[in-house]
């Protein structure tokens, strides 16, 4: 991911309502959630949430895929994936453990939903 695309990644997760819906999706996992129930859970309007989705999208966190008459969400774990190894690939000199666990933790959930995806 170049420059472009991580400062894109971050202004998307700069707004709290984008943030909330990034990790409820997070949480949901690839099997993601219609824009509805979305909206519900995060607890804003459907018009509201599209231009939120919207730049999510753009930012390449988010893709979205329709079923039947309805389009569902869910994160794009590769685009979370390549932020968070652009975010931290220079963590302590390429010396992750000392980083802590939370960075070999947050390491290893990207491997296994990446392979997951496969």
């Amino acid at each position: 991911m170049d420059d472009a695309g991580i400062v894109a990644a971050l202004a998307a997760l700069a707004h709290e309502h984008r943030l909330r819906v990034f990790r409820l999706l997070v949480k949901q996992g690839p099997s993601g959630l219609t824009a509805g129930d979305i909206a519900e859970k995060v607890g804003i309007s459907a018009t509201n949430l599209s231009f939120h989705l919207k730049e999510l999208d753009r930012a390449g966190l988010l893709r979205a895929s329709r079923h039947g008459r309805f389009i569902r969400y869910a994160v794009d774990v590769e685009g979370m994936r390549r932020l968070l190894t652009y975010l931290t690939e220079d963590c302590c000199q390429g010396r992750p453990e000392f980083c802590g666990e939370a960075f070999v933790a947050a390491s290893t959930v990207c491997s296994v939903k990446k392979g997951a995806l496969r």
